[in-house]
């Protein structure tokens, strides 16, 4: 990996560093964006830095492979649909690698399973059981800049799989975990991470550093810069995360361990996330076991239910409400009908319209009355809260989808966000 790092001492010249980039499907859009995208890296060596990149599917390809497999058929086998969007990402890391070459760049690109990215047999959403880059590490080694397709693996039965959601991401992190990388740059159209989104908030602020834990809480609560699980990755194997803008190159805003010789700002940020509904079941028997049989069938069905509110009972009935992606409303609707008949239950229904607003701030552990101020802040302005949430470093209210903008932008203010 470049000199020895002695040599390099003796002769008084830097010493090498391993940097993983990571390049999003607008950063590598078209061959404009994937010349400028070589260029970057090309520069990056010049600064005596070891390279691995990891590239997404070009723009909108994956959405439009997705539509084709529609056009081409009513069911898709989720088999046969990895095989198919893992294309998207196999093209993007072969014209970087032509585009490096242009550049005078040896580089030599590799899918997930030629670096060795090890997931299980769930298909669309597989999780990385082990890393083996060995043929990343003897890239390296060989000098060249290895390019490798990020989103996808080969599974315990050698199928081929993708990683989900925010899958380019997991394979970043995963291979600089593995490599044991210095940081991890995340290239994305924005260039940073924000006080809130700057298309809600105009006086939203680049924040220069979020720790691990508040990231986390972002991502989880509607931040859209990262996925939750890379910065799972990352925190669990303590690998700096760098998310910067790949039109601007500009500094961006660095994920780390929380410094505990510092105080932490109260309040960081402000997330919205309207791609929620709400489920309640009334009528509920206040008897014990009832809420696990509910949760029991819906994790069945592979759906993920976020905040839960069970009222107190009253003669001997409850009401149990909680939320899901959008996504599985129906089929969480369903399942909800189903456990009603069962465990005798009076009714179940849904409501689309609403959406999440959270404060998060690692400051909050150690400083009493957010939580009021954040209420009294909506209620002032005639928001009602229909659920509420919290974790040490975070609060999150569901309200009304059409007063979600509106109360992002008046809790910005009110925890003193706007930018000056």
């Amino acid at each position: 990996m470049g000199t020895n790092p002695l040599l390099r001492g003796l002769l008084n010249l830097p010493l090498v560093t391993l940097i993983v980039q990571k390049f999003g499907g607008t950063s590598v859009g078209d061959a404009d964006r994937i010349r400028a995208v070589a260029d970057h890296v090309a520069r990056t060596r010049a600064d005596g830095h070891d390279v691995v990149v990891v590239v997404s599917a070009m723009g909108k390809f994956t959405d439009d492979l997705i539509r084709l497999a529609d056009d081409v058929s009513p069911t898709r086998p989720p088999r046969e649909l990895d095989m198919l969007l893992t294309a998207g990402e196999r093209i993007s890391m072969a014209l970087v690698s032509m585009a490096l070459g242009a550049r005078g760049v040896e580089s030599a690109s590799f899918t997930g399973s030629q670096a060795g990215i090890i997931t299980d047999t769930d298909h669309t959403r597989a999780k990385i059981l082990e890393m083996r880059p060995d043929r990343i590490r003897e890239a390296i080694a060989a000098g060249l800049v290895p390019v490798v397709a990020g989103f996808q693996g080969i599974s315990t039965d050698k199928d081929i799989t993708t990683l989900g959601r925010g899958g380019s991401d997991v394979t970043a992190v995963a291979l600089a975990a593995a490599l044991g990388a210095d940081s991890c740059e995340i290239y994305t159209d924005v260039t940073g991470v924000f006080s809130a989104d700057p298309r809600v908030v105009s006086k939203a602020r680049r924040l220069p550093k979020v720790s691990f834990d508040e990231m986390m809480e972002m991502a989880a609560t509607g931040g859209r810069v990262l996925m939750l699980r890379s910065v799972e990755f990352a925190r669990r194997h303590g690998v700096p995360l760098h998310v910067r803008s790949s039109f601007t190159w500009e500094p961006g805003t660095w994920i780390v361990e929380e410094d505990p010789t510092m105080e932490e700002a109260i309040v960081t940020a402000i997330t919205d996330d309207s791609s929620e509904a709400k489920l309640t079941i009334d009528g509920v028997p206040d008897r014990p076991g009832v809420a696990a049989q509910l949760f029991r069938a819906l994790a069945d069905a592979s759906i993920n239910v976020d905040m839960i509110v069970q009222n107190t009972g009253t003669n001997g009935l409850t009401a149990i409400s909680f939320t899901v992606a959008l996504t599985d409303l129906d089929e969480a609707s369903a399942i909800c009908n189903e456990v009603k008949a069962l465990i005798g239950a009076t009714s179940v229904t849904s409501d689309a319209s609403i959406g999440r607003v959270s404060i998060i701030g690692a400051g909050m552990k150690s400083s009493p009355g957010v939580t009021a101020q954040m209420f009294e802040t909506l209620s002032n302005n005639g928001i009602n809260i229909e659920m509420i949430s919290t974790s040490s470093i975070r609060i999150s209210c569901v309200v009304s989808a059409d007063k979600v903008a509106e109360a992002v932008r008046i809790l910005h203010t009110a925890f003193g966000l706007d930018a000056a």
